[in-house]
C-alpha cells in the first residue's frame, strides 16, 4: 500500500492520496510531502525510491533488509533513519518489532515498513487533523514519529512490572513449571528489546552531536531530539531492569525447586536411615537356620519388635536433636 499526504505550509491545507501526489508536490515548490510505503513489492519500491526521490541505493537496500539493526546515516540531499517499532499486536507481552525506515529530505518525508505500524498510523491521523509537524519540516515529523514509537515501547514495558510482581508471589506460594517457561520467554524478548533500545539511544545521542547530525535534521530540533533521547534512555533502563528482575526470578525459581528437592531427599534419607537397622534385624531373624535359640523363646517376637521400636525412636530423637527434622 502506498499513501501520500501533501501539505501546503502557507494555507495549512492537507491533501491525502497515493503516489500520484508526487508530481503535484514537485510542481509546487515549498510544499511538503509525506509518502508512506507499507508492504510494497521490493522491485517497484526500489525503483520509486531511487528513481523518483533519488534516495541512495545502499540506504534503500538497508531499508529493505528485514534484520538490519537501527542506524543513522546522512547523504547529500537526505538523511536515513532506521528504527524498530512495535507491531499492532493485541498481546500484552508480545515484543515483536517491525522495521521502520525513514528518509528525511528538505521538503519530503518517506517512511517504509513491511508490516502495519501503529506508530505510523498514529502520526498519519495526527497530521491529517493538524499538519503542524510536517509544516515545521520533515525532520519535525520524523522526530514526532520516533516519539510516538518510543511511547509505545514504554507502555508495553510498564505492563511487565505488575505481572512480574504477581509472578514473584506465585513462585513463592504456588510454583508451577509454566511460570519458568513464561519467564524464560519474557527474558529472551527483553534481551532482544534491550539490544534494540541500545541502538536507539546511540542514534539519538549522535543526533544531539552537531558534528554527527545530518544537515536535513536541523539544530532547531535539538529540544525534540533531546526529548526522544530521554524517553529512549528511560525505556532502555526499564528493559534492563525488567530483564534483571526476570533473571532473578528464574534463578529464584530454580533455587526454590532445588530447596524443595533437598527437603524431599532429606526426608527420604532419614526414612532410609531408620529402616536400615530394622531391615538388618529382620534379615538376620528371617534366615532359615535351625540353630537360632532366639526363635525358640516364648517372647522372642515381641522382644524383637521392642528392639526395633526402640532403635527407630532413638534415631528419631537423635535426628531431632541435630535439627535434621
Amino acid at each position: 500500500m502506498i499513501r501520500a499526504l501533501w501539505c501546503h505550509p502557507d494555507s495549512g491545507r492537507v491533501q491525502v492520496g497515493d503516489e500520484s501526489l508526487i508530481d503535484a508536490w514537485r510542481a509546487a515548490p515549498g510544499t511538503r510531502l509525506w509518502l508512506d510505503l507499507a508492504d510494497v513489492e521490493p522491485e517497484p519500491e526500489r525503483h520509486l525510491l531511487t528513481g523518483r526521490f533519488g534516495l541512495h541505493p545502499l540506504a534503500v537496500s538497508d531499508a529493505q533488509h528485514p534484520r538490519h539493526p537501527p542506524k543513522l546515516e546522512g547523504f547529500a540531499d537526505h538523511a536515513f533513519l532506521l528504527l524498530k517499532g512495535i507491531g499492532p499486536t493485541q498481546e500484552r507481552f508480545d515484543f515483536a518489532t517491525i522495521q521502520i525506515a525513514i528518509f528525511i529530505g528538505t521538503d519530503f518525508l518517506v517512511t517504509r515498513h513491511s508490516a502495519p505500524s501503529t506508530s505510523v498510523d498514529r502520526l498519519w491521523q495526527e497530521l491529517q487533523a493538524d499538519p503542524a509537524a510536517l509544516v515545521h519540516g520533515p525532520d519535525a515529523a520524523a522526530l514526532r514519529l520516533a516519539r510516538i514509537s518510543i511511547d509505545h515501547y514504554t507502555r508495553r514495558l510498564l505492563v511487565l512490572e505488575p505481572w512480574l510482581e504477581d509472578l514473584e508471589e506465585q513462585i513463592v506460594e504456588h510454583p508451577r513449571d509454566e511460570m519458568l517457561a513464561e519467564l524464560t520467554r519474557t527474558r529472551t524478548d527483553l534481551r532482544r528489546f534491550r539490544r534494540v533500545l541500545r541502538y536507539h539511544v546511540q542514534i539519538f545521542e549522535d543526533l544531539l552531536d552537531d558534528d554527527e547530525r545530518p544537515p536535513q535534521i536541523t539544530a532547531a530540533r535539538r529540544h525534540e531530539i533531546n526529548d526522544v533521547y530521554e524517553h529512549q534512555e528511560r525505556a532502555a533502563s526499564l528493559a534492563t531492569l525488567y530483564y534483571e528482575v526476570a533473571t532473578d526470578l528464574i534463578d529464584g525459581t530454580i533455587s526454590l525447586a532445588s530447596h524443595r528437592l533437598n527437603n524431599i531427599m532429606k526426608v527420604l534419607t532419614i526414612v532410609t536411615a531408620i529402616f536400615v537397622p530394622l531391615s538388618f534385624l529382620a534379615g538376620i531373624y528371617g534366615m532359615n537356620f535351625e540353630q537360632m535359640p532366639e526363635l525358640k523363646t516364648r517372647y522372642g517376637y515381641f522382644i524383637l519388635l521392642g528392639v526395633m521400636a526402640t532403635l527407630a525412636t532413638a534415631l528419631l530423637v537423635i535426628f531431632r536433636r541435630k535439627r535434621w527434622i
